[in-house]
């Protein structure tokens, strides 16, 4: 297709649009004309009605034979009566409204009332509560002074947190005088106070039980059973030889027994030792901790292997004769950071 082809064929619908919108402006302007038109036919009409209206007749015809009663009126005592009419259905309606509403509101104010009642209940069950725990509270305090000074434990520093939760009374007799939301108030700040004592004395018997089991662990690790039953034969300390009557130190105590006896752990510990020695025969050495050791000498026979662990009770060997002895007894030794003590202080 040539320009000049194109040229035509876009032409004829410019030409058709163009004349479409001339008819569209003039259509507007007659619609405009024709409305202005009935507007100006619609005053002179009522016009006219308003004039043909100026006195109204109301004739009143009864049922049975007399006159016929005329009532005359002008369209202004019409108006009056009219409008009086109106002004008092609207007054009608605005009373009717306003009784609703104050029933709606007074009904309201009732629930309100209900609500607020019931949350003074809740209220004061919940003082009474917090009155009841803080006295538990107190009566743990109590407990724990009375376990820390069996326990011997030093009592922690700083003075306890203030609480004063409300009893039942003072908040019967607040909630008369005082509003709600400060005995509130003073309720959650009673709980702020017991939870942050609770958290106190939860911290406080957990260093109670860390320290009780320290000490359980220290008792079961310190000797406090004899080894074995039987008779001391020789003392701790020093003593004349039974070899050579010379005077020695003698590191422990001799308990004279019946031969293949059972020897016992009197505590709990890790067998440190279990061997022949030329002068105590087969020996064992329990270390305890906490630099607490006992030994045991002139064993039958040594139950035990180094490295076990034992615990009280637990059968380490028996007695015997071995090594440099007179006789079946046990050899027994307890030593303090390597340094021999008296085993006494250890026996029930």
């Amino acid at each position: 297709m040539t320009g000049r082809t194109r040229d035509k064929a876009l032409h004829y619908p410019r030409v058709l649009l163009s004349h479409l919108q001339i008819i569209s402006i003039k259509l507007r302007d007659l619609v405009v004309l024709l409305l202005s038109k009935v507007v100006e036919c619609g005053f002179l009409l009522k016009k006219r009605i308003q004039a043909s209206m100026d006195h109204y007749t109301v004739l009143i015809v009864p049922q049975k034979k007399s006159t016929v009663k005329k009532i005359s009126a002008t369209s202004t005592h019409v108006l009056w009566a009219v409008s009086s009419v109106a002004v008092v259905i609207m007054a009608s309606c605005y009373f009717i409204y306003s009784y609703l509403s104050f029933k709606m509101d007074y009904s309201e104010l009732i629930a309100l009332k209900q609500l607020s009642e019931a949350q003074k209940e809740q209220l004061n069950s919940l003082a009474s509560k917090v009155g009841d725990f803080e006295r538990k509270m107190e009566s743990l305090r109590e407990y724990e002074n009375r376990i820390r000074v069996m326990a011997e434990l030093v009592k922690p520093k700083g003075q306890y947190l203030g609480v004063g939760g409300p009893s039942r009374e003072d908040t019967l007799g607040s909630h008369e005088t005082e509003q709600g939301s400060r005995s509130l108030s003073r309720v959650h700040q009673s709980m702020d106070h017991l939870i942050a004592e609770a958290d106190q004395k939860e911290r406080s018997f957990k260093e109670i039980i860390e320290f009780l089991e320290k000490r359980k662990s220290i008792l079961a690790r310190t000797p406090s059973i004899w080894p074995v039953l039987g008779w001391v034969t020789s003392e701790f300390g020093n003593r004349p030889s039974p070899f050579s009557g010379a005077r020695e130190f003698h590191a422990g105590i001799d308990i004279a027994s019946r031969s293949g006896k059972e020897v016992l752990a009197p505590a709990d510990g890790i067998v440190s030792e279990a061997e022949r020695r030329a002068d105590l025969g087969n020996a064992v050495v329990v270390d305890h901790g906490n630099g607490l050791s006992t030994l045991y000498g002139h064993l039958l026979q040594c139950a035990v292997t180094k490295g076990k662990f034992v615990r009280r009770g637990e059968v380490l060997g028996y007695v015997g004769s071995t090594g440099k002895s007179t006789g079946s007894h046990l050899h027994y030794s307890v030593y303090l950071n390597g340094i021999p003590v008296n085993p006494r202080k250890y026996l029930p």
